[in-house]
This record gives C-alpha cells, sequence and structure tokens, in this order.
C-alpha cells in the first residue's frame, strides 16, 4: 500500500508492517493505524506515521539507549489489552520533542509507547510514578545514570 508521509514524502510499505494502536493516543483518539519508519542515516531515531494522516507523525526513539536504568512495570490491564504472553514481545519507544538546537531536544519518559511485536497491536502507558518526566533531556549515552534528569 502507498501512504503519503510527513517528513518521507510518498512511501509503499506492507500492510503486515502495520501497528494497531485500538485505542489511539492521547489527543488522538481516531488515529488507530500507525508505521515506523526509519530515519535514512540514523539508527537511533525513528518515525511513527500515521497511514490515514500526513501530519500525524512523531519522531520516536528507543529511551534505553538514552537511560539505561529506566525501568517499569507494566501491569495486566496494558498486557490484556495488546496481547502480551511474553516478555519478549514487548517494544518500548519515546516520543521525542525536537528542539533547536538538537541537543535540547527531550523525550517522553512518563508516557512510553509500548508494543506488541508479535502482533503489532500498540498503547500509549502512562506511568504511576513521579521520577520519570515527559521532557526528559537527550544526552549521550552514559553521560547521566540519573532516571530520566
Amino acid at each position: 500500500m502507498k501512504i503519503q508521509t510527513k517528513y518521507l514524502g510518498e512511501l509503499e510499505i506492507d500492510d503486515s508492517n502495520v501497528i494497531q494502536f485500538p485505542s489511539g493516543l492521547p489527543g488522538f483518539v481516531d488515529q488507530t493505524k500507525f508505521i515506523l519508519l526509519d530515519l535514512p542515516g540514523n539508527s537511533v531515531f525513528q518515525i511513527l506515521q500515521s497511514i490515514t494522516s500526513i501530519n500525524i507523525a512523531f519522531v520516536v526513539t528507543n529511551p534505553y539507549h538514552f537511560y539505561k536504568d529506566y525501568e517499569f512495570e507494566l501491569d495486566d490491564n496494558l498486557l490484556e489489552s495488546i496481547d502480551i504472553k511474553h516478555k519478549q514481545e514487548v517494544v518500548v519507544y519515546s516520543i521525542v520533542t525536537l528542539k533547536e538546537p538538537f541537543a535540547n531536544s527531550t523525550m517522553n519518559l512518563k508516557a512510553p509507547l509500548i508494543l506488541n511485536s508479535t502482533n503489532k497491536l500498540g498503547k500509549q502507558y502512562i506511568l504511576n510514578m513521579d521520577h520519570y518526566p515527559t521532557n526528559a533531556s537527550i544526552t549521550p549515552v552514559g553521560s547521566s545514570n540519573r532516571k530520566g534528569e
């Protein structure tokens, strides 16, 4: 299928790679189908692009690349809602807020995106923990061992 994307123009995508967010994302409840797109020449960041709305696209990253001590428990409701049966199925992303200069960009550690890699279901999971901010600094690996601060 061909889709129009916000950052990469028209692309051909494989339907089997479409990620379903049955409840949408907070603020975008009508957007339930997304695709993860690689950024050319950049292995750290990807784009989570709506397949139905060209202007709905989020830069995302694996938070463990920046914060190796990032950890939280997934509750039973989340596990059931996206049918996670094994921890190997869990993939975690954080939404990035881009800023100028890029070093001032932040990521949301308070509300990670949880994906089931087996069935391509996803949900944004809002943590009940105060020590992870919505605007954690993007810092070089190893420059901070603090919990998202």
